[in-house]
């Protein structure tokens, strides 16, 4: 994935970060893509944080409509410009978000399932532009001594997946749809 973006310092000219890409209903920045000048974006990885309590409410929970929201407008930008490209959606919580839940309200993360599933799982470039192929809600507990990240497909949030997996997982679905020119084989894209 030689044109993929963000690139380390130097190893491209301008800017390494997210790349700017028309899309069918506006232009968008990427957070993370692959794209040729042969197949277009081949794939892209949006990536939204919600890493801070809402301080009135004490918990993760306040702008999770608005990266929805986000996340739904990347999906149907890109679609719609490019139906065969491979895209990702990482949410990321921080950790707490697993136990903000009180008597009333179930966790911030568990909340997340039921919000989000229904936007994961496109299967055919033919398929509902809002949904992403793959959808995972990911915990951060980003302390200083021990930081962890664990990942979770956002249609089940009880198992959880190692992140070797799912980035193994996008490069597989990356193969099956450019069968003509990659082959994902071992979490590596092989030219056919």
């Amino acid at each position: 994935m030689t044109e993929a973006r963000p690139t380390g310092p130097g190893e491209m000219s301008g800017s390494g970060a997210e790349r700017r890409l028309a899309g069918g209903i506006g232009a968008k920045k990427v957070d993370v893509t692959w794209a040729t000048e042969e197949s277009g974006l081949i794939l892209a990885v949006s990536v939204k944080t919600i890493l801070f309590k809402d301080k009135k409410t004490r918990n993760f929970q306040k702008n999770l409509t608005n990266r929805r929201a986000d996340l739904l407008n990347e999906a149907v930008t890109l679609h719609r410009r490019f139906p065969y490209a491979v895209l990702a959606a990482l949410l990321i919580f921080d950790a707490g978000a697993a136990s903000d839940g009180t008597d009333r309200r179930k966790s911030t993360f568990l909340n997340a399932g039921p919000r989000l599933r229904l936007f994961t799982g496109r299967q055919d470039p033919a398929g509902r532009d809002e949904q992403y192929e793959k959808f995972y809600v990911l915990l951060a507990d980003l302390n200083d001594t021990a930081p962890t990240l664990r990942a979770f497909e956002a249609i089940n949030l009880d198992t959880e997946v190692p992140l070797d997996q799912a980035f193994e997982t996008l490069v597989s679905l990356i193969g099956e749809r450019n069968f003509d020119l990659y082959e994902g084989l071992d979490g590596k894209i092989k030219k056919a």
